[in-house]
């Protein structure tokens, strides 16, 4: 499963490494501007075998087309093109992707099982957020997006009432009688629960299973599912979503602002000499550790990092290496990203006071030049990555994109129109299905 680019390619994702594919579909905008669930419990769910006290839940859990929709596509979104016969939304179509194959629906799927929150976060950026009925870990998911939607007008997100997908059982996949599982078979396989003769069943007598989860770290896919596997992009992925939303015009709108972004980054990236020395860290609530995460390595949850060209003060370590003070201080980084600072459950006034008091993290170079940086999640969509690729942007190159304004809590800080990196009233537009923008 070696991936066949460099992780820093020309639009900083990696491409897919053994399929190129890609139905497309046409849009049809409509509401959806409040996420909410159709029903479900209140519970949050928590992932099995994860560390209780790694509350932003980073914890690695471990095309054929019918005449009106085909894409051409080779091995980066930015190339994919949209082939359309002008008939919309007619009818029976298909959507190939690994490690599904080719999945086809009879009708536009109306509601919308997910499992990890990219696939929420993809159903709302393309309009569909209300028809959400199911994400993993709620409180948190929600918290998360409306760190981010309160700077998109008229966009918003409410899926406290959503039922608490991790490891789900059949039983409430058939209570729950979606019309597509936006989530990835061969991960779901991995949760203890299911075989691959459930996931078959679920398919055939609920809904298809649409989804490729383990792109997000180019994880090895169990044995059943080796040889139909492959890695995707994070926007390639969404592109695929929204061909089974049929929501395409909403895709190349977004898109456009996600190529437009990275394009400005790499034209305003110092020379690599010049690029600081970061730690993407995960600070432990319970004790004075914390979880390391690579910052350019393949896979979407490097998505906002790796553009960026900065030095991995932890690159010889494995993504999820829980270290202490005195590792940090040996590899002295001279910023810190902290996971989850833009999330409720974490208080970056907090995370600065305790770094500085202490007397091996306070010799840090990043505590004592206050370099201490919020971020949201690895766990990623396409809203996400557009605004963490922003946020990283500044708070790493502050001389080359504008300085990022010191954050001590709430939501995104709302950037007036010539700060902003990207189009945030474009972004909010195309969700609202607004057709000027």
């Amino acid at each position: 499963m070696a991936d066949d680019q460099s992780p820093t390619d020309e639009h900083g994702d990696v491409g897919l490494t053994r399929r190129a594919w890609l139905a497309g579909g046409t849009a049809l905008f409509g509401s959806g501007l409040l996420a909410g669930c159709l029903g479900g419990g209140n519970a949050t769910g928590t992932p099995t075998g994860e560390t209780p006290t790694r509350t932003d839940t980073e914890a690695d859990p471990t095309a054929t087309a019918t005449p009106t929709e085909s894409v051409t596509s080779t091995d980066d979104s930015s190339t994919q093109t949209d082939q359309q016969d002008g008939e919309e939304d007619a009818g029976r179509y298909s959507v190939s992707m690994a490690p599904m194959g080719d999945v086809t629906f009879e009708e536009t799927p109306e509601d919308i099982f997910t499992i990890m929150s990219p696939y929420a976060e993809m159903a709302l950026a393309l309009g569909r957020g209300e028809d959400v009925n199911a994400v993993y870990a709620v409180e948190y998911t929600n918290s998360l997006l409306n760190a981010f939607t309160p700077v998109l007008d008229g966009v918003s997100v409410d899926w406290r009432d959503c039922y608490a997908s991790w490891n789900p059982s059949t039983e409430k996949l058939y209570d729950l009688d979606s019309d597509v599982h936006l989530a990835d078979p061969a991960h779901v396989v991995t949760m203890g629960k299911w075989e691959r003769t459930d996931v078959a069943d679920v398919a055939e007598n609920v809904a298809p299973w649409f989804g490729n989860t383990l792109s997000a770290t180019h994880a090895e896919p169990p044995a059943s599912y080796a040889e139909d596997y492959a890695y995707y992009t994070l926007w390639e992925t969404f592109g695929h979503v929204a061909s089974v939303l049929r929501e395409r015009e909403r895709y190349e709108t977004l898109l456009a602002e996600r190529h437009a972004l990275v394009s400005t980054i790499r034209e305003g990236l110092p020379p690599e000499d010049e690029r600081p020395s970061v730690a993407m860290v995960l600070p432990s609530t319970a004790d004075d550790t914390m979880w390391c995460y690579n910052l350019n390595v393949p896979g979407y949850h490097a998505a906002h990092t790796r553009p960026l060209g900065a030095t991995d003060a932890f690159a010889d370590l494995d993504s999820g290496t829980q270290i202490d003070y005195e590792s940090l201080l040996d590899a002295d980084p001279e910023m810190l990203l902290v996971l989850g600072g833009v999330v409720d459950v974490h208080d970056m006034p907090t995370i600065r006071e305790t770094l500085a008091d202490d007397p091996v993290a306070g010799a840090v170079s990043a505590v004592q030049n206050d370099r201490i940086h919020p971020l949201g999640t690895r766990h990623q969509g396409p809203l996400v990555n557009l605004f963490q690729l922003e946020m990283a942007a500044k708070q790493l190159y502050p001389d080359r994109f504008g300085a990022w304004p010191r954050y001590d809590s709430g939501p995104y800080p709302d950037l007036s129109a010539d700060e902003q990196l990207f189009d945030h009233e474009r972004v909010a537009a195309t969700i609202r299905g607004d057709r000027e923008r």
